[in-house]
């Protein structure tokens, strides 16, 4: 039987800690805000099934959440999640990781966990805090093929953006891989697509959660 006040306040301790708003955490997990209020407020029923969701989209602990058991994320990352942090290197190289950084809304820098690691890579000039993970789609064609791989470093500090860079840009909602350009408005910033047939995306400065500057990209050509 699960204790479904311990869990209640164990999410909204998760909420706190990704500093949002409940609706912002609800639309993470795709469902209504409405929805998650009525399961915060004991009106809905927490079953395991929804611990499951919000332990694989959030990236927590299953044991912490549904029993208190151990840590909330008590799997170290490779990357610094803060300034002053070290990463983790490794003498094979830069890791790969069997991440798709276009897909889900989880934050990325939890998903850097030993276990996602599949292999690694002697990139001489990349930095030895990057990691390399999976693109998908062809918002960035040619730049970045659909499938390519890319090595990428935290930017901790969001004012040293270098205009014209590619970066992996986390929001809320979603992840994107853009040319970060300059706006008129200083406490904005354009996402623009190498592809033609994708829109500028206009970004506040302080709704990007975390950026990630592109440093390499890698595309694999199968010759058969």
């Amino acid at each position: 039987m699960l204790n479904q006040e311990a869990i209640i306040e164990r999410i909204r301790y998760l909420i706190g800690q990704q500093r949002m708003s409940q609706a912002c955490f609800a639309r993470r997990l795709s469902m209504d805000p409405a929805n998650l209020s009525k399961h915060l407020n004991g009106k809905l029923p927490l079953t395991r099934g929804f611990v499951n969701r919000i332990a694989i989209d959030v990236g927590v602990s299953r044991d912490w959440l549904a029993e208190g058991r151990g840590l909330p994320f008590d799997k170290p990352s490779p990357m610094p999640d803060v300034a002053g942090v070290p990463a983790v290197g490794s003498a094979a190289g830069v890791p790969i990781y069997d991440i798709d950084v276009t897909a889900g809304c989880t934050e990325l820098s939890r998903q850097f966990t030993t276990d996602r690691i599949i292999g690694s890579m002697q990139l001489p000039d990349v930095s030895p805090e990057s990691v390399i993970v999976k693109v998908s789609g062809d918002s960035m064609e040619p730049d970045v093929p659909d499938g390519s791989f890319i090595a990428i470093r935290q930017v901790s500090d969001l004012s040293c953006i270098f205009w014209g860079q590619i970066y992996v840009v986390v929001l809320d909602d979603f992840r994107v891989v853009k040319r970060v350009r300059r706006h008129p408005d200083s406490r904005m910033v354009i996402l623009r697509s190498a592809n033609s047939c994708y829109d500028d995306m206009e970004v506040a400065v302080d709704k990007i959660r975390r950026l990630y500057m592109v440093e390499a990209i890698l595309t694999l050509k199968l010759q058969c």
